[in-house]
């Protein structure tokens, strides 16, 4: 360190002035195993706790779930907006032409109105199910309980 100008520690200084410190002994790697690979216990992988998923139609203006089967003269129960409708349909894209994935040769209009279209499909979404059901009866949750 005499030859340099600074006398700071740093990167320029030479190794063998440290102690080196032992490494510790590796475990030794299973055959055919890849470097960094996880090992598995002897009692396999553990189980995921994944929620569940469900396909839902759910209301374009009011968000509601639309449990019933959506035809022709369905409303939303809690808004009451047309459900066989463009707004509605899983095909309607504002940014393709006459707003509609499918091949039409016209534009309808209004998209929130009820229709006849022939290719429509109610538009559904797939959500996580984290809730679990509720129990309406507080005797029949508390049985449920101490059952085995």
């Amino acid at each position: 360190m005499s030859d340099r100008k600074y006398r700071l520690r740093g990167y320029q200084d030479d190794d063998r002035d440290r102690q080196r410190k032992p490494k510790p002994a590796r475990p030794a790697q299973e055959p055919g195993a890849p470097a960094g690979a996880r090992r598995i216990s002897q009692e396999g992988p553990r189980p995921i706790n994944m929620p569940g998923f469900r396909e839902v139609v759910r209301c374009t203006q009011c968000g509601a779930v639309i449990e019933a089967e959506v035809g022709p003269d369905s409303r939303c129960p809690r808004c009451g907006t047309e459900l066989h409708a463009c707004s509605q349909c899983g095909s309607f894209d504002p940014g393709s032409r006459f707003e509609c994935m499918q091949p039409v040769t016209t534009r309808i209009s209004p998209k929130n109105a009820r229709n006849t279209c022939a290719l429509y499909a109610p538009r559904t979404t797939v959500e996580r199910e984290t809730t679990t059901p509720r129990v309406n009866d507080a005797r029949k949750a508390f049985d449920d309980l101490f059952k085995s």
